[in-house]
């Protein structure tokens, strides 16, 4: 009689798990949200890399996309949403406004995103293109699948 069984990290399948399971959270300012709103139609499809469930509830999203500009007025609302998502959590920054400021280097426009919250990827551009947000969300989902992954069993085991 063959046994077939398969061995494998705890890590390595919650990874796996967490990569494919993306639920977004969109922040959308700006004209880069033209874009995001093209990746996540049947052309490009977002869907099918597991992160087609947009949530518009910060309590129910991991994934933070941050789409065009973001004003110093609107920088703590930011701050809020991020605060309030489940861990773990991600962020990708969409776009030339997001990322550095784009165009406009004035005070009411915050020069990158990352001076108010951690940034997992980013997308330049203006607009980036639709493909340019798959190959980001690809990064994403293998910089997720290789981090060590939090589970309470851990503590228990002793690592």
């Amino acid at each position: 009689m063959k046994a077939d069984f398969i061995t494998t990290k705890l890590d390595y399948v919650l990874g796996w798990a967490r990569k494919f399971s993306l639920f977004q959270y969109p922040f959308v300012t700006a004209c880069c949200g033209m874009e995001y709103m093209a990746a996540a139609c049947a052309h490009f499809d977002i869907d099918r890399f597991g992160a087609g469930l947009t949530r518009f509830s910060p309590r129910q999203a991991d994934l933070l996309l941050v789409v065009g500009t973001v004003t110093q007025k609107l920088a703590p609302v930011l701050r809020k949403i991020y605060d309030q998502m489940t861990e773990p959590k991600w962020v990708i920054a969409i776009g030339a406004c997001a990322v550095s400021g784009g165009i406009y280097n004035n005070y009411a426009v915050v020069q990158g995103i990352d001076k108010i919250i951690p940034v997992d990827v980013y997308i330049p551009g203006c607009p980036p293109r639709p493909e340019a947000i798959l190959d980001a969300l690809i990064k994403l989902q293998n910089k997720i699948q290789n981090q060590p992954q939090a589970w309470k069993w851990r503590e228990k085991l002793g690592k």
